[in-house]
Parts: C-alpha cells; sequence; structure tokens
C-alpha cells in the first residue's frame, strides 16, 4: 500500500479520538507544512492530558479531602488538650486539691502537704533533731602510712560483730576504708586529712538510735565516738513523738515535716491552705485552651476572603461549636446549701462576642481567697459532677476513639479518600494506559507515512510527466 493510500486509511479511521484531539486535522496539517512531520510525542502528550479531564475532578476532591482531614486532626488536639484540663480540675489529687503549708518559724519547722489533706493549723514544738552516729580514729601520717598489724572491730546497729584487719593487705587507711564499705556493714567509711594528719571516720548510713554503731581500738588505730545516733524529739499539737530522721510522714495525715532545728518550748504553726496559686494557673490554662478551640472554630466559618475554612460544612465542627457555646451557661446549683460561685462569671470569666473567654483576674483572685470550696465545687461538685465534669463528658463524646464524633468523620474521610485513589488508579490503567499506548502507535505510523510522502509523490509526478526539477 502507498503513503497515500495508508494515510487516507488512517484519516479515515481516525477522525476523531477518545482523547478527544482530532487526529485528521493533525494529520492534514502536517500534510500542508513544508516539512511534513509530526511531533509524536508532544500530540501523544496534548491528547493523554485532555483525555485527563474527569481525573482532575477526583484529584482536586482527594486534595481537599487531605485538607479536611488535617484540619480535623489538628482540632481533635485542640480538643483532647482542653479535655486534660477538665480531668486536671476535676480529680482529687488535682490543681484545685492542692495545698501550701506556712510556718510561723521557718528555720525551726518547715512542712509541705501532699492534694487532699484537711486545711487547718498545727502546733510543732522541737526538743532535739535525729542525729546520726559517727566515729573516728587516731591521727596517723597519711593515708598511705602503713599501720601496725592487727586489727579492730565494728558491732553494727543489729549486734553484728565485723573484724577489720590491718598490716597485712589492708596497711594503710586507704585500704582500711575500701575493705570497710565493701563489706556493706551500713556504714560508710572515708579518710580525712588535714594539716595534722590523716584520720579514719565512720558514718552511719542512717540517722537515729537503731542504727547506733560502735567500733573497738585496735590495729595500731583508737576509735572515739564523735556523734551518738538519736531519734528525733518532738511534738505535734501536744502529742509527744521521735522519728529516726528529721523528714518526717506520719506525724499528720498527709503531710511531711521537716525539722531543721531544736528549739525546746518554742512553739511553731503550721497552717496548711489551698494553694490558690496553682488552681489560678490551672483556671486560667483552661481558658487559654478553650480559647485555642473556640478561635479555630471561628477560622473556620469566617469568609477570609477566598471563602469559608475546608471543614465549615462539616456536622461534627458545626455540633462541637454549639456544645461549646451551650456549656458556658452552665450553672451549678448544690443539693443542699447554697453557693457564692454557680457559675463562670461570678469568678470573673465571661464571654466574649465572637465565644472566646475572658478571665477578670482581680475578681477570680478574690473568689480563691476568699470563696475557695465554692469554687472547687463549682468545678468538681459533690461526687466530681461539676462543671469540669459536665464538660469532660460532652468531650469525651467527640473524643472517644472507639465511636466519637471526630473518629467516625476521620474514618468517613479516609474512606472517601481510599475511594477516590482507587477510582484514579483503575482511569490510569484502564483508559489511559490503553489510550496512550493506541495513540503512540497511530502517531507514529503517520509519522512514518508522511516522511516517505514526498517520495512518492516525486515518482508520480515523473510518471505524468511533471518536471520536478524545482520541486
Amino acid at each position: 500500500m502507498s503513503s497515500i493510500s495508508a494515510l487516507n486509511s488512517l484519516l479515515s479511521g481516525s477522525s476523531s479520538s477518545s482523547s478527544g484531539i482530532n487526529l485528521t486535522e493533525i494529520l492534514q496539517a502536517a500534510l500542508g507544512a513544508s516539512s511534513p512531520g509530526i511531533d509524536v510525542n508532544s500530540a501523544v502528550s496534548a491528547a493523554v492530558t485532555a483525555a485527563e479531564a474527569p481525573e482532575n475532578t477526583w484529584l482536586s476532591q482527594a486534595s481537599l479531602i487531605q485538607n479536611q482531614t488535617s484540619a480535623l486532626n489538628s482540632l481533635e488536639g485542640l480538643v483532647s488538650t482542653l479535655d486534660g484540663d477538665m480531668m486536671s480540675l476535676n480529680n482529687l489529687m488535682g490543681p484545685l486539691s492542692a495545698n501550701t503549708v506556712a510556718s510561723s518559724n521557718s528555720g525551726i519547722v518547715t512542712g509541705s502537704a501532699v492534694s487532699g489533706t484537711a486545711a487547718g493549723n498545727h502546733v510543732v514544738v522541737v526538743n532535739n533533731l535525729a542525729s546520726t552516729a559517727s566515729w573516728a580514729s587516731n591521727t596517723v601520717a597519711s593515708a598511705s602510712t602503713p599501720l601496725a598489724a592487727g586489727s579492730f572491730t565494728l558491732t553494727g546497729a543489729d549486734g553484728t560483730v565485723t573484724t577489720i584487719s590491718t598490716g597485712d593487705g589492708t596497711g594503710t587507711l586507704n585500704d582500711v576504708a575500701n575493705t570497710i564499705n565493701a563489706d556493706k556493714l551500713g556504714v560508710t567509711a572515708s579518710v580525712v586529712t588535714d594539716a595534722n594528719g590523716a584520720r579514719l571516720a565512720i558514718v552511719s548510713n542512717t540517722s537515729g538510735s537503731a542504727a547506733n554503731f560502735s567500733v573497738s581500738s585496735g590495729g595500731g588505730l583508737s576509735f572515739g565516738q564523735l556523734i551518738t545516733g538519736n531519734n528525733a524529739s518532738f511534738s505535734v499539737d501536744g502529742l509527744s513523738l521521735s522519728s529516726a530522721g528529721n523528714t518526717v510522714t506520719g506525724a499528720i495525715p498527709g503531710m511531711t515535716l521537716n525539722l531543721l532545728s531544736a528549739s525546746p518550748g518554742t512553739q511553731v504553726s503550721l497552717t496548711v491552705a489551698p494553694d490558690s496559686s496553682q488552681a489560678s494557673k490551672a483556671i486560667n490554662q483552661f481558658v487559654s485552651d478553650y480559647n485555642a478551640v473556640v478561635s479555630a472554630l471561628n477560622n473556620q466559618f469566617q469568609d477570609s476572603g477566598s471563602g469559608q475554612g475546608v471543614l465549615a460544612t462539616d456536622t461534627t465542627v458545626r455540633n462541637l461549636q454549639s456544645e461549646l457555646l451551650g456549656a458556658m451557661s452552665y450553672t451549678y446549683a448544690p443539693a443542699s446549701g447554697s453557693t457564692t460561685m454557680p457559675n463562670l462569671s461570678s469568678m470573673g470569666i465571661t464571654v466574649n462576642k465572637d465565644g472566646t473567654l475572658n478571665v477578670d483576674s482581680a475578681t477570680l483572685n478574690n473568689a480563691l481567697q476568699n470563696n475557695y470550696s465554692d469554687v472547687q465545687s463549682f468545678f468538681q461538685g459533690t461526687a466530681f459532677d461539676g462543671f469540669a465534669g459536665s464538660l469532660d463528658q460532652q468531650l469525651s463524646g467527640f473524643l472517644s476513639p472507639a465511636d466519637g464524633a471526630f473518629t467516625v468523620d476521620l474514618q468517613s474521610l479516609s474512606s472517601q479518600y481510599s475511594t477516590l485513589q482507587n477510582d484514579i488508579t483503575n482511569f490510569q490503567n484502564n483508559v489511559i494506559a490503553p489510550l496512550q499506548q493506541q495513540l503512540q502507535a497511530k502517531y507514529s505510523q503517520a509519522e512514518i507515512l508522511l516522511q516517505q510522502l514526498p517520495t512518492e509523490m516525486k515518482q508520480i509526478n515523473q510518471e505524468l510527466g511533471f518536471n520536478n526539477s524545482n520541486s
């Protein structure tokens, strides 16, 4: 078949391809050009691009879903932080239950209290501090001076007697100290050096009379006791007590006493009170995190010039905004009696026009100083059923990893995205790839035929008797 016949056949079978590109027009344009030919790759690329038009819609939808997923994950993180604030405020050991302990004489005794310790005042008298038993040897020239052969004994608090040899193998104070420490006798030995020489010092690892020990002389060393191990003697609210150490727990429920110096007869007042500073910090943190959530929601519904946010039509987001705004009108009514703190505004927390909260620090601090228990009751209720518990329950409906609104929403978006990705992959594999192969073959065939056309035209002209010398 001649190139012309082949082209005619190609044109008649390809007047309009499924790509939307008119192959006939391309070939006819090539025939009319001064140098017939086709840019095969460009032609195929143009045809494929046109055929991919439906895919662009899917890609746009997939991009939107990705943006929605990212925004929803970010919002879920903010809500989770806010819910953490609620659980902290509703916790028996949380910031609203924290205490401070003030001492009337911090040089004698101080204290600390765990959350939940009952507020009140306690009187402490420190008669004497607990002491740690210690012994020291006589002075020798240096830590490396050879000692006479012999031994001495160390009698522990439990009555166990240990013999320490000197001279052979433990011939210096350093050797003796290392031997004692290696035996783990409940004491620590060290060599103390000053201008007079070196001495072996042995100190109990714990204080109190029960940790007392004794050392005999021998091996060229004589020992004397420097401090006798004694228990601390003190009283709390008139009750006489003793302790092996100067850090005392159990004398007052929930409190730790730090006995710092003896002062028999001096009464020191320790006052346990709510830690309003921690409470204020926790409440302000709640307000800050609440405002972060509301601001993120507002950004979705405000038109920034390029339209609303990607979650403006999301049901979860709209429901969350409604729940939060409604929660701020919460009113606490105790089962019995009355309260000075029935709502957020009573403690200086008000709602702005955009839904965010504002804190009047002076009002909040006054409430914490003068009506602390009412503030605590507002957040915790009588059985952790106050404002904090109520909002926590509401937020849990969004945050539950099993069936929370965020979980369901994100799963739905993930499913939609997977469907679009499958559609795109199938379209590429089943439509675009075969089309590209088909067009590549046709355009390449047309290119070959067009390259042969000048030679055939010359032959035809010669057969017809036309002069082609100027062609």
